[in-house]
C-alpha cells in the first residue's frame, strides 16, 4: 500500500486518507476481508496523528467499507467494492451539484424526485 497525503492541501488529512482507502478498494489493491495496517503504523507512515487515521477509518466503517473487530483490526467489509463505487459517483454528484450553485438539501429534493 502506497498512500500519501498533502500537508499543504486544503482537503482535510482525513479526507486524504478516506478517499486513498476508497480508492484502494475500488481498484482491488485491498481485497474483501484484508485487514489494513494498525491505525499508529499508518499514521507513522503518513507522518499524520494517529487520531486523524482512526477519524478516517469510523468514518469508512460508518459508510460500510470497513469492519472493525475486536482482536482481529480492520477489515475491508464484504460489500465494500460496490459501497464505494456509489458512495464515490453520489460524492462526485454533490461537488458538480455545489458548482452549480445547488444546495445539499435542493440536491436530496432534486434525487427524491427522480422516478
Amino acid at each position: 500500500m502506497l498512500w500519501s497525503v498533502d500537508v499543504s492541501s486544503s482537503v482535510p488529512l482525513s479526507a486524504q486518507i478516506t478517499a486513498n482507502i476508497r480508492r484502494a478498494i475500488a481498484d482491488g489493491e485491498v481485497a474483501v476481508g484484508e485487514r489494513l495496517p494498525p491505525a499508529a503504523e499508518l499514521a507513522e507512515a503518513l507522518g499524520v496523528n494517529r487520531n486523524t487515521v482512526l477519524s478516517a477509518l469510523r468514518q469508512l466503517r460508518d459508510e460500510g467499507l470497513l469492519e472493525f473487530r475486536r482482536g482481529r483490526g480492520v477489515r475491508v467489509a464484504a460489500e465494500a467494492t460496490s459501497r464505494s463505487l456509489l458512495t464515490e459517483a453520489a460524492r462526485h454528484l454533490l461537488e458538480l451539484g455545489y458548482a452549480h450553485g445547488y444546495t445539499r438539501a435542493e440536491m436530496v429534493r432534486l434525487l427524491e424526485g427522480l422516478p
